[in-house]
């Protein structure tokens, strides 16, 4: 099969090719180079994953040690069940990082990640800052797809 779409018949032997993911999704394979890149240890943290969504990057977090993983994210049925009923994660769906307190969170964080869409890293990273240890470490995900706002 080459593309997408492509029809077959309810009776085709169809083989996957490649290895299996090890992460609920391919985010986590980004955290995972991150992480190996900047000689990262997340074992007993306490961390969070801002822009959660299917949960990579909480799968990755937990897989390399984490003691806990508050898993943040606007929106809601996305966070892969594995994650979901893992007694090491807590869940804040429904919850947008800009108006997350210290007071929402049960401590203060030693790591977390931020991988956001169509927001400015520079809106969220007050309320990140104000959740973390004053040693915490941050990694960031930088997209491309917010256009420039021009000054005038």
């Amino acid at each position: 099969m080459d593309k997408p779409g492509t029809k077959i018949s309810a009776d085709s032997n169809i083989q996957i090719k490649g290895s299996t993911l090890p992460y609920v999704s391919r985010g986590g394979l980004k955290l995972a180079k991150a992480i190996d890149f900047f000689h990262i240890d997340l074992k007993g943290v306490i961390a969070a994953d801002i822009g959660a969504s299917t949960g990579g990057f909480t799968d990755c977090m937990l897989q390399n040690g984490a003691a806990k993983v508050y898993a943040i994210d606007v929106g809601y049925g996305q966070l892969a069940w594995k994650l979901r009923s893992d007694e090491r994660v807590v869940v804040m769906e429904r919850t947008n990082i800009r108006y997350v307190t210290s007071d929402m969170m049960q401590e203060k964080l030693d790591f977390a990640s931020i991988d956001v869409s169509f927001i400015s890293l520079k809106r969220v990273l007050p309320a990140v800052i104000s959740i973390l240890k004053d040693e915490a470490f941050l990694v960031c995900l930088i997209n491309r797809n917010l256009k420039p706002v021009e000054k005038k």
